[in-house]
């Protein structure tokens, strides 16, 4: 994306700390992989894909940090809204409010929002930073989405969370310069939190805090919350398990004088009731349900198609589908059905292989309606596959499905499209991530591959296109794609029956 970026009118590419400062004094309107010098007040250093240029203040240029992400950004939030602009419109005074969206809560655009906070620090501190902290974020989609971080929106990354994160680590660098210096006590405990996973001591202090069933342990929580739940008193994860979220979530209402630990608490932390059902799923040793038995499941078909798609450098190059028939159906082919470029990733490929896998979708619905049989498509997290669809069709392919195609599809009555992560998400409490790995592995589903995940199958399409082995490589990615389809369809069979048996995440029994 950074190849579309370099042909915007008035980018230019940085290529020393002296080019970045050079373009920076002379106003250049978009900088590309700008090299900043170390801030010297905080011996800070800074890199972004982008600076944009947002305006002037006295004699100074001011730019705002863009970062480009090779996923989606965004996902659904009733109460939140963000800016957003394309590309070719890159400046927050262009952007339209979008409702009814937020930033994704993922680690990888948790750092993304802290990377640009920090630059955004970095910037202000050499002259050139926006007193209002707007920062840019490029999605696969190329939607530019602007964020405001100087406010207290956005708390996993705004200026205020990072500066105390910041505050926190020169502190603790000082205790250790002067533990080297003059001995004693150690400075320093572990405690987990998300940077923990990529850690190469993760094991050695992941054991030492199972061992104290540590209530850092919960998904997730930051250290300030940590601080204040081992104030009150939880200092493990069957404490916090055997907190009440009823008096949590009244915490926050105005009538409520209650003086017990979850409401003095719950003023203090966003949402603690989530981190109380989440410590109930440790201690229960299992998924737990948010519904009445009855409640739980999953629309069936007499045809059903579990989908899955496989992305690439901003192209989708697999759609996968695997089909299940009911009782008694006859004619049509059931199993794993792929459609797939090894080839050239470029726009009119990926429309062709979503052209190819439409026909092939649209001709299995049509003679399921021609026999009176009922029909049914699952995805998970449909936001990525709506996505994937919607670039595909735009602009159409002769011959190829329109936008309108897909939202007929889409608006089917009863559904014909239905995305398992919105049903799980309704119904089952997990005790962090409510990712399809999670999931289905907890329905008793394992994937053939010892290390499934979307990021590993960007590497093994990179050497399904190289030199050597690259069937093998490929079929690998088919077969991971295809577990993917028959991992949304074990999800299905067991919201349907097995988890109607799981504890209500309300029972208090074993606490």
């Amino acid at each position: 994306m950074l190849a579309e970026l370099v042909q915007l009118p008035g980018a230019s590419t940085a290529l020393s700390i002296d080019d970045t400062r050079r373009a920076l004094d002379a106003g250049v309107e978009l900088l590309l992989t700008p090299r900043l010098p170390d801030d010297l007040a905080g011996h800070r250093r800074a890199s972004v894909h982008a600076l944009v240029r947002l305006g002037r203040r006295d004699e100074r240029f001011v730019y705002a940090p863009l970062v480009i992400k090779n996923s989606e950004v965004i996902e659904l939030s009733s109460t939140r809204q963000l800016l957003e602009t394309s590309l070719a419109q890159l400046s927050p005074t262009l952007a339209s409010p979008r409702a009814g969206v937020n930033v994704r809560s993922t680690l990888s655009l948790t750092r993304s929002g802290m990377s640009l906070a920090h630059t955004t620090r970095v910037l202000q501190s050499l002259g050139y930073g926006d007193e209002l902290a707007r920062v840019a974020m490029v999605d696969r989609q190329r939607q530019v989405w602007w964020l405001d971080l100087g406010g207290v929106q956005h708390s996993r990354f705004n200026l205020a969370t990072y500066d105390a994160l910041y505050r926190e680590r020169r502190a603790l660098l000082d205790a250790h310069d002067e533990w080297r210096e003059h001995g004693g006590d150690f400075p320093t405990s572990p405690y987990w939190h998300r940077e923990c996973e990529d850690c190469a001591f993760r094991n050695h202090c992941r054991d030492e805090l199972e061992l104290r069933d540590d209530v850092s342990l919960t998904h997730y929580t930051n250290f300030e919350q940590q601080r204040l739940l081992h104030e009150f008193g939880v200092d493990t994860r069957r404490d916090l398990a055997q907190l009440d979220p009823r008096l949590a979530r009244l915490a926050r209402r105005a009538s409520n004088d209650s003086t017990s630990r979850e409401a003095v608490l719950g003023l203090a932390i966003e949402r603690l009731d989530d981190l109380i059902y989440r410590a109930r799923v440790h201690v229960a040793g299992s998924p737990l349900r948010r519904v009445e038995s009855d409640a739980l499941g999953c629309p069936s078909a007499d045809v059903e198609v579990d989908v899955d798609m496989e992305s690439y450098d901003e192209h989708t190059y697999l759609w996968g589908a695997s089909v299940r028939l009911a009782s008694g159906v006859a004619n049509i082919t059931e199993g794993y059905h792929s459609f797939v470029e090894w080839d050239d990733l470029n726009d009119e490929n990926e429309a062709r292989i979503f052209a190819d896998f439409w026909r092939w979708l649209s001709a299995l619905r049509e003679k399921c309606s021609s026999r009176g049989l009922s029909f049914a498509a699952y995805c998970f997290w449909a936001h990525a596959e709506d996505g994937a669809m919607n670039r595909a069709v735009d602009p159409p392919l002769a011959g190829g499905p329109t936008r309108r195609d897909l939202e007929e599809f889409r608006a089917c009555d009863p559904p014909q499209w239905i995305d398992l992560h919105e049903r799980a998400k309704s119904q089952i409490q997990t005790g962090g991530p409510l990712g399809l790995k999670v999931l289905a592995r907890a329905a008793g589903f394992n994937w053939r591959d010892a290390n499934p995940s979307g990021e590993a199958s960007m590497r093994w399409f990179e050497a399904a296109r190289g030199d050597n082995d690259v069937l093998a490589w490929r079929r690998r990615i088919l077969e991971y794609n295809e577990d993917d389809c028959r991992a949304t369809q074990a999800l299905r069979d067991w919201l349907n029956g097995p988890a109607r048996h799981l504890a209500h995440r309300d029972q208090t029994d074993n606490l």
